[in-house]
């Protein structure tokens, strides 16, 4: 499928601002929003014993991250356009999935939100703060937990920018 893009993948670290420039962008292009972290607060979160088992976690992701990039590649072999707001910390992940649509024949641009570290903590702190923010998740990130996902978090470069047609945003 050529011409514009049928299939935004956001990708950033924690805080960044990467559903709310998702939700913007979906408004601009008449798109539609595939969050993990809506799809996790609906399926599994009411269901999780805390604290979190990161290992009952991530298994859930999984397969959460594979039904959405299912019904997002029907949506966008549909004419309509996806945003995968699903964090893709990694260079791997990423590639998976533009993988997977390039495999559909759909074209693919990721969106690099890029905010520095000291702001997306504050932006953390207050979201936890904040029993009214829409993108609070059902338990706490502390310094710890988001040290943690920093840690395995890889920016994509310039060639994988390059690749994905990608757009480097400043958060």
């Amino acid at each position: 499928m050529a011409g514009e893009p049928r299939v935004h993948m956001i990708c950033g670290s924690t805080g960044a601002g990467k559903t709310t420039y998702a939700k913007a962008l979906c408004a601009r292009i008449a798109a539609v929003h595939f969050s993990i972290d809506q799809w996790m607060a609906t399926l599994f979160w009411p269901d999780a014993a805390f604290p979190i088992d990161p290992a009952w976690a991530m298994e859930r992701v999984e397969r959460c991250t594979a039904q959405i990039l299912t019904v997002s590649r029907q949506v966008a072999l549909a004419g309509t356009p996806a945003v995968l707001d699903l964090g893709f910390s990694t260079r791997e992940q990423r590639a998976r999935a533009a993988a997977d649509m390039h495999a559909a024949g759909l074209t693919v641009q990721l969106h690099f939100v890029d905010t520095p570290a000291d702001e997306r903590w504050r932006r953390t702190q207050a979201r936890e703060a904040s029993q009214a923010d829409e993108h609070r998740l059902p338990f706490a990130i502390d310094r710890a937990m988001f040290d943690y996902v920093e840690s395995l978090f890889q920016p994509p470069d310039a060639e994988e920018l390059t690749a994905l047609n990608g757009v480097h945003v400043a958060g």
